[in-house]
């Protein structure tokens, strides 16, 4: 049963066929309309999170993708659970929450000046666009007084917060805003959903995206009883219905947070998978639900660049590595894009995996190395570290 939900669930996340959304441009598209979200990060050691996310899932994927998306007014920056990119259609679910900015209900979107912010506003409708640099650039000749650059960052993240701004493209890691009346469709839905609405809106995009899911995935970082009780209405419901069932209960004396849901009829469709390799970022929509990872695939995972230097275990930026249908290890890599080097630090499979899933080591260490090199190419680094081989040989002997 655990490998059949495993299977399903990689089946829904686009992770089993090799183009399950397409691919180029509009399959960029569909798998973020698919999925929901795409969470953005702004640590590069490696490529970042929602070029990675993307990469993973869509052949022939390009960086440019998102901007010209963005572009073409089908799919918008703002915050799912972080700040991600979600498909235009789903806008007006975004709406509650920039509601409760603009009333101030928000402990970290609440410190801009007002004064400052009308400014931004009137030089954004005046010049088209604007960036904070330009911001910062045009205040330097003001000395003292209401100017600085944390209260033109504080400024401009509000004012993109409550929706008043939006991000029409990124230059890197570099924002461009926009009024958000010039970066949205003249058709798209404005209507405030109600807390059913948005419930079922939740509910559905997990349905959609996972195949498999908990509770706790249903409301992550979902706060407050009022939301709870929609929820439970609607899972309620679905149930009621015979459009999910209810799996198993995992061990844990909350029960409702550890029951796995399940469409109905989704174990009548288990696709088979492959033995390849895929090297996972952290943020990936896979991941990123730690314990329902941690159910499905008995893989414990912790991004330690979060950790302090003596607690590390695993490294900096390990990677999780996906194997056919289990995560049998992570990778700890760096690009060094300005020489064109990409290192492998170390390499570390989980136990449990060696002589059991790994069965014929010879053929996963020459997907291993395939990937790593082609997750070198997608990191723009022409050329491997040298210590690869050793790392490589090491974990082969750990094999009997």
């Amino acid at each position: 049963m655990i490998e059949s939900l495993r299977r399903l669930a990689l089946s829904h996340q686009g992770l089993i066929s090799p183009a399950s959304f397409g691919t180029g441009l509009s399959g960029t598209r569909h798998a973020i309309e698919h999925l929901g979200y795409v969470q953005i990060d702004t640590i590069s050691v490696v490529e970042r999170a929602h070029h990675h996310i993307l990469w993973s899932r869509v052949p022939d994927y390009q960086q440019s993708h998102l901007n010209q998306l963005v572009k073409q007014q089908h799919i918008f920056e703002y915050w799912f659970h972080a700040a991600s990119y979600l498909p235009m259609q789903d806008y007006r679910y975004a709406l509650p929450h920039m509601t409760s900015i603009r009333n101030g209900e928000h402990r970290y979107f609440n410190r801009g000046d007002q004064a400052f912010m009308n400014e931004i506003l009137a030089r954004a409708k005046a010049e088209g666009s604007i960036r904070l640099r330009n911001i910062e650039q045009g205040n330097k000749q003001n000395s003292g007084g209401w100017w600085n650059s944390s209260l033109a960052r504080r400024s401009i993240e509000q004012l993109f917060m409550q929706g008043d701004l939006m991000i029409s493209e990124r230059n890197g890691m570099e924002k461009v805003y926009q009024l958000t009346e010039y970066c949205i469709p003249s058709h798209l839905d404005l209507s405030v959903p109600t807390l059913e609405e948005y419930a079922r809106y939740l509910f559905n995009t997990t349905l959609r995206a996972h195949g498999v899911f908990a509770w706790k995935q249903l409301l992550h970082l979902k706060v407050g009883q009022k939301i709870r009780e929609a929820m439970r209405d609607i899972v309620n419901e679905q149930l009621d219905a015979g459009v999910i069932t209810t799996l198993a209960q995992l061990g844990s004396s909350d029960k409702e947070s550890q029951n796995l849901y399940i469409q109905t009829d989704a174990l009548e469709q288990i696709p088979n998978i492959e033995l390849k390799v895929k090297i996972l970022s952290p943020f990936d929509n896979l991941v990123i639900h730690r314990e329902r990872l941690n159910t499905l695939f008995k893989f414990d995972y912790r991004l330690e660049c979060y950790v302090t230097p003596p607690k590390r275990v695993f490294g900096y930026f390990c990677l999780p590595i996906l194997y056919g249908d289990q995560i049998v290890g992570r990778i700890d890599c760096k690009a060094h894009r300005a020489k064109n080097q990409f290192e492998v630090i170390s390499l570390h499979l989980e136990p449990q995996h060696l002589n059991h899933t790994i069965t014929d080591p010879a053929h996963f260490f020459n997907a291993l190395n395939t990937e790593i090199h082609h997750f070198a190419q997608f990191n723009q680094c022409i050329n491997i570290n040298e210590g690869l081989h050793k790392i490589l040989d090491q974990s082969k002997k750990r094999f009997k």
